[in-house]
């Protein structure tokens, strides 16, 4: 009896990416940082658009090679991957999953209000300082908060 196999579904593909972490917050998936823009099945194989959290993002060539190798895993060999320039991502991307993830790996999310407080990951105070506008990474600024004392990484807002 010969197998039947169920055609690919965009759906079953975005459910596979879930899996590629960004490498710089491995606990956030590209989906839910926003970085996934879109999946296309086509003649010759699975289409995969992303969008760079800023220009010259370094963690570009990972993710595409993360991609490549989840969907590989899955058992499709003909994928590509595009970095897309437009439309710029923000952080207005970020899925509430994918923030309450940042929160957890102590990292502030952004705040999309302007001048609005940043509350510390660790105890939730908004006596925060901003130590330096460059954290671990480009898109993250270096925060204390006054009342636990602990140093954190701010997601910037990128709208």
């Amino acid at each position: 009896m010969a197998e039947v196999y169920e055609p690919i579904t965009v759906a079953q593909v975005r459910q596979w990416l879930e899996a590629v972490k960004d490498p710089e917050i491995p606990v956030i998936s590209i989906a839910d940082l926003g970085v996934l823009y879109d999946v296309s099945i086509q003649d010759d194989g699975v289409l995969v658009s992303i969008l760079p959290t800023y220009s010259g993002c370094p963690a570009m060539d990972t993710m595409q090679e993360d991609i490549i190798a989840e969907l590989n895993k899955q058992g499709l060999e003909q994928v590509r991957v595009e970095v897309k320039s437009t439309p710029a991502w923000t952080t207005k991307r970020i899925s509430e999953h994918g923030r309450q993830q940042l929160k957890a790996y102590g990292i502030a999310p952004p705040q999309e209000k302007t001048r609005q407080p940043i509350a510390c990951p660790q105890c939730a105070s908004t006596n925060t300082t901003c130590i330096s506008q460059f954290g671990s990474t480009a898109c993250k600024a270096l925060y204390r908060c006054e009342d636990c004392l602990e140093p954190f990484d701010y997601f910037k807002c990128h709208v």
